[in-house]
């Protein structure tokens, strides 16, 4: 009898109690966008829309802040969260997705291993397009293979893809530019353009299709598109080649493919969201599971629409992939890499 008591209170400890639920994690918490620019920034108007939004998907509904950490081309937002942030599941972190070259050609500030962040999700992609003024002589990238004097491209240095774009399209398919680099920023690039001093420039797709002087200048036929990076046409593109079809054209040689696909990928997680390394598996899943449901939710929609903020996501689990395809190069990938970079 006294072993049938014995087991009956074993039995009733160890079942579940209702009124002992257990709480939702992230109950009473606080998750922090770590952003790698200032106020304002685009990367700043997509945490502070996703902000709005996210925490309604997360156990406990958490509150959700927005932390611009800006310095360094959003190398110390990254370094933070990758180093200093607990892999907790309550920071986060939207970062330039083009930091990973900075691994590949092994600069000294970068504290961070690309792949092994905690991949949560991407918001938008955006690949590079390249424009010409239509007055121009090079209607085609083939014209520009045929060129006697190759046009001029404007880039602020050689770091940036206005600058390895146009090199890459020299490396992949012999389509010579003479890239000028030493502009200050965008705007002046674009007014170089206008005044003639140079005819073309490579940009994202996501600034070519969001602002001015581009609504007037396609409205007006001042500028072309020559080419765009993505690996498929997009619908604003239909009719203007991407780099990977002229290498199917030109028959491009697998290592220059290859230099093609790293260079261009950060176009593919173009607004990327991650976290520290280490998470436990259950917290990555749920918060890719929450970033993925902000993502279509009709509200969030909404209000990115209302900001002029391109929606076009990718999950955490591709973007993981994604990222360990385009850091496992070899070696004589790297090394074009650098020789580009001026490195």
């Amino acid at each position: 009898m006294t072993k049938v008591i014995v087991c009956a209170m074993l039995l009733f400890f160890a079942a579940p109690s209702t009124g002992r639920a257990q709480t939702p994690y992230y109950q009473g918490k606080t998750v922090t966008i770590i952003v790698g620019t200032g106020a304002g920034d685009l990367y700043d108007l997509y945490a502070r829309s996703i902000a709005l939004f996210m925490g309604k998907y997360l156990p406990g509904n958490p509150g959700i802040i927005v932390q611009n950490m800006p310095g360094a081309g959003h190398m110390i937002a990254a370094n933070y969260i990758y180093t200093v942030a607990k892999p907790d599941g309550l920071t986060l972190g939207a970062i330039n997705a083009g930091l990973y070259f900075e691994q590949l050609v092994g600069r000294g500030e970068v504290k961070f291993d690309w792949p092994k962040y905690t991949w949560v999700g991407n918001a938008t992609k955006s690949p590079q397009v390249l424009y010409m003024r239509a007055d121009s002589p090079f209607k085609t990238i083939d014209d520009v293979r045929s060129a006697k004097e190759p046009p001029k491209c404007g880039t602020t240095g050689t770091g940036n893809m206005g600058y390895l774009v146009p090199k890459l399209l020299e490396e992949t398919v012999g389509a010579k530019f003479n890239v000028i680099s030493g502009y200050q920023g965008g705007n002046e690039i674009d007014l170089a353009v206008e005044r003639g001093e140079i005819q073309c420039r490579s940009l994202s797709t996501e600034a070519y299709f969001s602002r001015e002087p581009f609504h007037t200048w396609r409205k007006n036929g001042f500028s072309r598109e020559l080419i765009q990076g993505g690996r498929v046409r997009i619908e604003p593109l239909a009719k203007v080649p991407t780099i990977f079809e002229m290498m199917d054209k030109y028959k491009t040689p697998e290592l220059g493919r290859r230099l093609a696909s790293t260079l261009l990928a950060s176009g593919d997680f173009h607004r990327p969201y991650l976290a520290p390394p280490k998470i436990r598996p259950e917290l990555v899943k749920t918060l890719r599971e929450a970033f993925n449901k902000t993502m279509k939710d009709p509200d969030f929609l909404a209000e990115t629409k209302k900001k002029k903020l391109d929606i076009d996501p990718t999950t955490g689990d591709e973007v993981e992939t994604l990222t360990k395809e385009v850091m496992s190069q070899p070696p004589e990938v790297v090394e074009r890499i650098k020789k580009m970079m001026g490195k």
